[in-house]
């Protein structure tokens, strides 16, 4: 939870059976990932090479699509496999497997161009990657174009239309009801499919704090306003984030605890919660036990949302 020179961040999970304890293991083993996040440049560079050797290769009908289209849009992703290049042909069936390529037959009528390169648009890409991908790396990537873009629901939704008749279009569909493009990192969105899991309600994204008079307190990541829930994940440095230029560690840590103490003087519940607590389902556990108490009073502070970054533009090209 931040001041004016910081911020809060937040996510929610827990485990109980079936689904919530499958995604579990699935967070578990991808907790790993995080630690070696520096390699994530060299893959994507790796990737961005290998789109350019296949399509020396390709007709100029071939579009760039799926994970491929992602790396080249920038896009977070999350435990998704960037060992073949993904392209589209504007055709329905005839898709094949290659070495290092992964060609897809489908109509596809419009693209973006980067460098050069033929691109699907960013809600085709959304949709795309929500017909393949396993749901949370799909929510997780899905996050980072609809934020970057700007992407409506009413984008999204046309893009489900058009493939209505693809396999995996049941998961497309609650993939596209879950995302958020206020997300600002992985753990977040992982976060929401976990409250999705938990049959919780879902939380707002990005709120800004004040107090009665208006005065601003911090920004949290996920809030609850009728029920005074604010929620904060701390990701891998609990208190790094926040450190000022110079500032001792210990000092940081004094400011984050003090806002807090406000946020619940103020008459608002935190939950806050670390990789390791998502990953074992203790955050869960604690959101599902502050939204269950029951509040005696109304917060005297109040939330209003975060304004929302300026999405790119990018020209759509008819094919």
């Amino acid at each position: 939870m931040s001041s004016t020179g910081g911020r809060m961040h937040s996510a929610a999970g827990q485990t109980s059976s079936g689904a919530p304890r499958a995604m579990a293991r699935r967070l578990l083993s991808g907790c790993g990932a995080v630690a070696v996040a520096a390699q994530e440049p060299t893959r994507r560079e790796q990737h961005r090479l290998l789109i350019e050797a296949v399509l020396s290769d390709m007709s100029g009908q071939t579009v760039v699509s799926h994970q491929s289209a992602a790396v080249l849009y920038g896009t977070t992703l999350w435990r998704t496999p960037l060992d073949q290049v993904c392209l589209t042909r504007n055709r329905r069936g005839g898709g094949r497997t290659r070495p290092f390529t992964r060609i897809h037959g489908s109509p596809v009528d419009s693209a973006m161009e980067i460098d050069g390169l033929r691109v699907t648009t960013p809600a085709r890409t959304v949709v795309d990657l929500a017909l393949t991908l396993p749901l949370e790396e799909a929510v997780v990537a899905g996050d980072s174009l609809v934020g970057a873009f700007g992407l409506t629901g009413e984008e999204l939704h046309a893009e489900v239309a058009r493939a209505r008749c693809r396999h995996g279009i049941t998961q497309a569909k609650q993939v596209i009801g879950l995302l958020d493009g206020r997300s600002q990192g992985v753990g977040e969105s992982l976060s929401r499919v976990m409250i999705h899991r938990l049959r919780l309600p879902l939380p707002r994204s990005q709120g800004n704090v004040l107090t009665p008079d208006g005065r601003f307190v911090g920004q949290v990541d996920f809030y609850y306003e009728k029920a005074g829930v604010l929620c904060e994940f701390d990701g891998q440095a609990r208190y790094g984030r926040v450190l000022r230029p110079g500032q001792d560690l210990a000092v940081a840590m004094q400011r984050e605890r003090t806002r807090e103490d406000y946020l619940r003087a103020l008459g608002f519940q935190v939950v806050r919660w670390t990789w390791s607590d998502l990953c074992t389902g203790v955050a869960g556990r604690r959101l599902r036990a502050a939204l269950a108490r029951e509040r005696r009073a109304r917060p005297d502070g109040r939330i209003e949302p975060a304004p929302a970054t300026e999405p790119r533009r990018m020209p759509v090209h008819p094919l």
